[in-house]
């Protein structure tokens, strides 16, 4: 039974943080949003910290800079990385930590996570962050025992959300049956990019074709849902949509072995199987026009140390968006970074 306490949420944002204006910090410190964000953020961590350790994965602790950014310039990449110079260096930010997971897990044989921020050079808006938390995970096997790991981190995330914050949930946003459904859902529904296309094609507007392959937009993912279900995988995208690593769905890679999970907002977790060798990279690095030069080390690993992995990577904020009920991405991080000084001309300091 879900439990109900009011129809009205009782803790919102403060609308003044989101907004950047001046003392919002000071609004935020004493708001009970944002306490209630920093326990489900506590509850986040120790979640996934629990059920890493269940499946035999291990923490690695990994750089905050990276010569590999895994949105390189070429076909399937839909955004760019920062770039920054460290001691007169110039490297970038990692948008993903996912290379670097590939290369643990050659050291970690049962496969590794973290959860660390991850940077993208695109502006914030009510569903992407410039800066976010990226809880990330890389092990052995294959896209079928990805689907069994993800399902099961986010049933148990939101299992422990229940256990722990159910009634201040309820009684704070008024309605937590989103979160029962999950807890005791099935396996989660899951159709094919083909069969998606095909179920929208009576909807304008939510498959677009770009000449090189097909993607969902948002209003896509939200018709999807609705026909199909409230939590969904979607599979087999077209290749050249998706980053060149992941690995190919079929003989003449037209589709990717990749997988999204699509909750809430739209997707909120992003995954799939990776090449298992050099020659399968080199291909797909010559697909989408990114130079091999620039993935040399990764090329060779996969060469000299072939492994089968597959891994995801889940946007947190993301995630409590659904927790919470709430429509606004920019509203979650507990000290923002939309419209920090330098970037925006009407920005203000803040912490």
């Amino acid at each position: 039974m879900s439990q109900l306490v009011s129809a009205q949420p009782t803790v919102t944002a403060p609308a003044t943080f989101a907004r950047n204006e001046p003392g919002a910090f000071l609004a935020a410190l004493r708001s009970p949003w944002y306490a209630l964000i920093a326990d489900l953020q506590d509850t986040v961590l120790t979640t996934t910290v629990a059920y890493a350790k269940s499946r035999g994965l291990k923490a690695l602790y990994l750089p905050l800079t990276t010569r590999t950014i895994t949105c390189p310039s070429g076909l399937g990449s839909d955004t760019s990385p920062v770039p920054v110079t460290v001691n007169g260096v110039d490297t970038y930010l990692p948008d993903s930590l996912q290379f670097l997971l590939e290369y643990g897990s050659q050291i970690a044989t049962e496969g590794g996570y973290t959860i660390m921020p991850s940077f993208r050079n695109e502006i914030p808006d009510k569903t992407h962050l410039g800066q976010f938390t990226h809880s990330e995970a890389e092990f052995p096997g294959g896209l079928d025992d990805l689907i069994d790991y993800v399902e099961g981190y986010v049933k148990a995330l939101a299992g422990a959300i229940l256990d722990q914050h159910g009634g201040r949930l309820a009684g704070a946003r008024g309605d937590i049956s989103h979160l029962e459904r999950m807890v005791t859902a099935g396996h989660f529904a899951r159709l094919t990019f083909d069969e998606a296309a095909r179920l929208l094609a009576d909807e304008p507007g939510c498959v677009e074709d770009e000449g090189e392959g097909r993607s969902l937009t948002r209003k896509g993912e939200h018709q999807l849902m609705s026909r199909v279900g409230e939590f969904l995988w979607v599979t087999h995208f077209d290749h050249l949509t998706v980053p060149f690593y992941q690995a190919f769905g079929d003989s003449e890679g037209r589709t990717a072995r990749n997988a999204d999970l699509l909750f809430g907002m739209g997707e909120v977790v992003g995954s799939g199987e990776r090449h298992t060798g050099g020659e399968e990279v080199r291909k797909a690095l010559a697909m989408h026009n990114v130079p091999e030069h620039d993935y040399a080390w990764y090329v060779d690993m996969k060469e000299q140390m072939p492994l089968r992995t597959s891994g995801f990577g889940m946007g947190v904020e993301r995630f409590l968006m659904w927790v919470l009920n709430h429509d606004d991405i920019r509203d979650i991080p507990l000290v923002s970074r939309v419209n920090e000084p330098g970037a925006w001309p009407d920005a203000v300091i803040r912490p």
